[in-house]
């Protein structure tokens, strides 16, 4: 009897444990997503007036936001972030930006890149 106790208490730590490192490891994942969110944001104040440019925001975000709702329930969708890469290098590419928001940009797809790669 004390041995199935004392399995079933490390088998609950351990299980604790890897919940954690599971909290964790996406916590950082929607961290990303949402310093890349607050970019956009920041980079289409810039060009409101055209609507293709604003039509890439969207289309960006839509992609951003759907992971990371998939993230926060515990899936880790890397078709939509692949799809969420891609849009950013549209905007990174097509998008009239200020070299800030550029530079920011191209940071957070490299981050992007960086977690799609890291799973």
């Amino acid at each position: 009897m004390k041995k199935l106790a004392v399995t079933t208490l490390m088998l609950a730590g351990l299980l604790g444990s890897s919940i954690a490192a599971f909290g964790q490891e996406y916590g950082r994942a929607r961290d990303v997503v949402a310093r890349a969110q607050d970019d956009l944001r920041r980079a289409a104040d810039f060009t409101a007036t055209k609507e293709k440019e604003r039509d890439r925001y969207r289309d960006v975000q839509r992609k951003l936001s759907e992971f990371d709702r998939d993230l926060s329930r515990g899936h880790f969708d890397k078709g939509k972030l692949d799809g969420a890469i891609d849009e950013m290098k549209e905007v990174v590419k097509n998008n009239t930006l200020e070299s800030h928001d550029r530079d920011a940009l191209a940071s957070d797809l490299a981050d992007l890149r960086t977690l799609r790669d890291a799973r």
